[in-house]
């Protein structure tokens, strides 16, 4: 794993997660495949194989570039503006 110029900015500690699953999922009665917590603000949203990829959205709405998978056990980060996990 490689340290991008992001992962130097984002907040410590990291954010609180915003929900314990994808609220916008939720709102469309969609099932999130894989959930994602935003390292900038804590947002959790779906992964980029459920139907709506809402994590992807917020990154492109919100500019947040890091994300970390929100899985148990899983403890990796992605740079969307690197396309790499960091």
């Amino acid at each position: 794993m490689s340290e991008c110029t992001h992962v130097a900015e984002l907040p410590r500690p990291e954010p609180i997660p915003s929900a314990q699953t994808c609220p916008e999922c939720l709102a469309l009665g969609s099932h999130p495949v894989q959930l994602r917590m935003c390292l900038a603000c804590g947002h959790v949203a779906c992964c980029d194989s459920s139907p709506f990829r809402h994590a992807t959205a917020h990154h492109q709405e919100t500019g947040h570039p890091v994300m970390r998978s929100f899985e148990p056990g899983e403890t990796w980060r992605w740079c969307f503006v690197d396309g790499s996990i960091v």
